[in-house]
């Protein structure tokens, strides 16, 4: 039997469905982030401005981070040598786990290998401690999310995206029965920010347990770091925080918060959690630097999102689809598979700019988008780059343009940092 037919068939289909993804080579540069190397396909290098990296706040290339990792790796070699059980819960972890329930003021933190994995492994297993436990997902969940409510034996019920009236009604037919609210603070492909306050309300009224993602906001939001939540004054409300640490942190890792009594369930009976052997300890070290010096320094906040601002404000002046929110995310709307692959290809190839298109299953048919994340080291003149190299690409591929908004509202200090002349008309 030809068994290679059959995945030759399923990889055909994602490429007649416009869905196919192309990995790009990138070699990153500490000196000059985000400038990076493109690897071409003819074996030559490029330099590339990356736009689309989630190492939200460049974390990944500070030299206090990168100082943990090596002096780490120095003493304690390159992996974890077990599994947490069996030889592989590091000193370097142990700090870790402390100062993650320090950030979100909870009893205790788990560290789990990805973000992907924390939310796969705490909300099924969560999920099955409870007796007749109904999940309450919200629709715009990340795939991890989903996978943990699919793998849990629990009923479910998908609600409307940040639907309070929806969420009150579920929780309402419910009745008495246990209830887990799983939901997102911030939604990676709109930006859309969780109304976490009225929720979490929502779930004390109808005695509800509230599981959040966090890891989209995680260190880049609240005083010291610790997300929307912290942010909203909620963390005390919400039973269990999850995030990551390869974004905003720039390691690698996920990890849930919460008290300890729950934590010691999840580390107790978690499948994906026991079996896996642990992070290394220079991970685990540069994630704790990342976090520390998160907690103590605002200004690398501040300064992310004024560029954030800036960026936003320079591509609506210049009459691009941005899909408007209030977070960190850029999403500019292509609105087609075929035209959105061709406009990052363009982008990449003629103006030296990355930044990954974005389609389904990702996101919803017809709702494509080139998703632009900005990071503190993105200067003016890689604003005014991008800004002009979309203009370009919009007006090759026949993209509609938008009227710019009449009053952009910008701050005066973000106008003097934006390279882009509509922006700075705008503003006055």
């Amino acid at each position: 039997m030809n068994y290679r037919r059959y995945f030759e068939a399923a990889v055909f289909r994602l490429r007649s469905e416009r869905r196919y993804r192309v990995f790009v080579p990138i070699e990153r540069d500490v000196e000059s982030f985000p400038v990076s190397a493109w690897r071409r396909p003819d074996g030559c290098s490029q330099d590339v401005t990356i736009w689309c990296s989630n190492d939200y706040l460049g974390m990944g290339q500070h030299p206090e981070v990168i100082q943990a990792m090596i002096e780490t790796a120095g003493r304690t070699g390159a992996g974890a040598g077990g599994t947490r059980n069996i030889s592989g819960t590091s000193q370097a972890i142990v700090e870790l786990e402390r100062e993650l329930a320090d950030l979100h003021r909870k009893e205790a933190a788990l560290v789990f290998t990805s973000g992907w994995i924390s939310n796969l492994a705490a909300i099924s297993t969560i999920a099955d401690l409870l007796p007749n436990c109904l999940i309450l997902s919200d629709e715009s969940n990340h795939n991890s999310m989903i996978e943990g409510v699919r793998r849990s034996r629990a009923e479910k019920r998908v609600v409307r995206h940040n639907d309070l009236e929806h969420f009150e009604e579920l929780l309402i037919t419910a009745g008495d029965r246990p209830k887990l609210i799983v939901f997102e603070s911030l939604y990676s492909m709109s930006g859309n920010v969780a109304p976490v306050a009225e929720i979490a309300a929502l779930a004390k009224r109808y005695g509800a347990m509230t599981y959040i993602d966090e890891v989209h906001a995680v260190g880049m939001y609240g005083a010291r770091g610790g997300g929307v939540c912290e942010q909203a004054d909620v963390m005390d409300q919400i039973d269990v925080i999850e995030g990551t640490l390869a974004k905003g942190f720039g390691a690698l890792g996920g990890y849930i918060a919460g008290d300890a009594a729950l934590i010691d369930a999840v580390r107790s009976y978690a499948p994906s959690f026991i079996f896996t052997t642990a992070l290394p300890p220079a991970v685990a070290a540069a994630a704790c630097a990342a976090v520390r010096l998160l907690k103590s320094r605002p200004e690398i906040r501040a300064t992310h999102q004024r560029a954030v601002q800036v960026t936003k404000h320079a591509l609506l002046a210049a009459g691009l689809p941005v899909l408007e929110n209030s977070s960190h995310i850029v999403p500019v709307l292509v609105r087609d598979a075929q035209l959105c692959k061709a406009a990052s290809d363009m982008l990449l190839d003629r103006h030296g700019i990355y930044i990954q298109p974005i389609n389904y299953p990702t996101v919803a048919k017809g709702a494509e988008r080139l998703r632009i994340t900005p990071t503190p080291h993105h200067t003016r003149e890689h604003i005014g780059a991008l800004v002009e190299a979309l203009v370009d690409v919009w007006q090759t591929l026949g993209l509609p343009f938008i009227e710019p908004p009449a009053n952009l509202g910008i701050h005066e200090k973000s106008a003097e940092q934006c390279a882009y002349p509509e922006i700075l008309r705008a503003a006055q």
